[in-house]
């Protein structure tokens, strides 16, 4: 079974690279978003490879003028791991860990779809490792991954219904990230664990871009709220890097809602306070356009040899606590300072509340917060 990737010295195993250990659940993801900092468009990509699988899968999406424009790819990848195009999306790798392009064409979309764009994503400092994920539910393993973070900035033009979006790293920034490793991907399990609880994922993630900094935070919980996960980084562009793991922090949540309101936090050697902008409807991008928790696009979901897809959230009338919108991203400002003073950035507050989380009160499967 031998593919492109084996003229590579980067084998692990006595195996082809087409052969990712036993767990059917093995992937290799990448993930890209970029606003402009006044928030007029949001927009987002991934590309999952899952070889257990043979399915390699993408998306790009754009948040613009009170719409979410959402277009899916899949493709059965016969074992080539390296070919990074899905359909009309395609990934380069320019330069490993600092310069990555993203291509949507007209080849294979869809006819309704009005999205072209030629962008690449530059990286403004060097790869921030994540604490390993691991996670049991009793003796079944749930994920045991590994994630890079990396902001940086965006060139190149997005066209969209007749209009050219130029992009450049001074007004549109953003993160990039690749994860790898193991969650659960594809078709349900035809056994799953044995019932008795309620599910629970408690996650924070805050990729955030100042003038002179790249700062990161994020925490998993369980659900009395104690942290089985977390890591925090401010990143001086050209300087040192400081790492911190806060015990605890300040986040309320706007009423009514598990949308987070306001996050405060202490960090090696000052403060961060980051505001997400939820008051605007439009300044939310949900992530069940990159295929998070939607029934038909999940990861890993076997649609043919090759098939797309393309559809439109409005943003005025959206849900938020039905499950296939509780996952989102919302852009926020952000204030850190330290030493030097007070820095003003710009960023996004990734959030996903399932389930019980003692500390900040919530109950049930999605009950809202008070």
């Amino acid at each position: 079974m031998l593919s492109k990737g084996d003229e590579y010295p980067l084998h692990q195993t006595p195996e082809p690279m087409a052969v990712s250990g036993g767990n059917r659940n093995f992937y290799d993801r990448y993930f890209f978003n970029g606003y402009s900092t006044d928030g007029s468009i949001f927009f987002a990509a991934a590309l999952g490879v899952y070889p257990q699988l043979d399915i390699m899968d993408a998306a790009f999406c754009v948040s613009i003028d009170g719409k979410q424009h959402n277009l899916r790819a899949s493709k059965r990848m016969g074992s080539e791991r390296l070919d990074l195009s899905v359909g009309p999306i395609t990934i380069e790798i320019v330069e490993p860990l600092q310069t990555l392009r993203l291509i949507i064409s007209d080849d294979d979309k869809p006819s309704d779809c009005p999205i072209t764009a030629d962008i690449s994503f530059t990286a403004r400092h060097t790869p921030i490792e994540e604490p390993r994920f691991i996670r049991r539910e009793g003796p079944r393993l749930l994920m045991d991954y590994t994630r890079l973070t990396q902001n940086g900035g965006w060139t190149g033009t997005i066209n969209i219904d007749g209009k050219t979006i130029r992009l450049s790293p001074e007004t549109h920034p953003g993160t990039r990230d690749r994860s790898w490793g193991i969650r659960a991907i594809g078709a349900p399990e035809s056994q799953p664990p044995p019932a008795g609880s309620l599910p629970q994922f408690w996650w924070l993630w805050t990729p955030l871009n100042f003038a002179g900094h790249a700062c990161f935070f994020h925490s998993n919980d369980d659900g009395e709220g104690v942290t089985w996960n977390r890591r925090g980084v401010v990143d001086a562009i050209d300087g040192a890097r400081r790492e911190f793991e806060p015990d605890q922090f300040d986040l309320s949540y706007h009423s009514g809602t598990r949308r987070v309101k306001q996050l405060d936090l202490q960090t090696a050697d000052g403060t961060l306070s980051v505001t997400p902008r939820t008051g605007d409807a439009t300044r939310t991008f949900y992530m069940s356009g990159l295929g998070y928790l939607h029934p038909v696009w999940g990861h890993g979901m076997d649609h043919g040899p090759l098939e797309t897809a393309y559809d439109v959230i409005d943003l005025a009338n959206v849900p938020d606590n039905d499950m296939l919108y509780i996952h989102i991203q919302a852009l926020s400002d952000a204030v850190l300072t330290d030493g030097d003073g007070r820095h003003e950035g710009v960023g996004v507050v990734e959030q996903l509340f399932v389930g019980p989380h003692g500390t900040s009160g919530l109950t049930d499967l999605l009950h809202p917060h008070p």
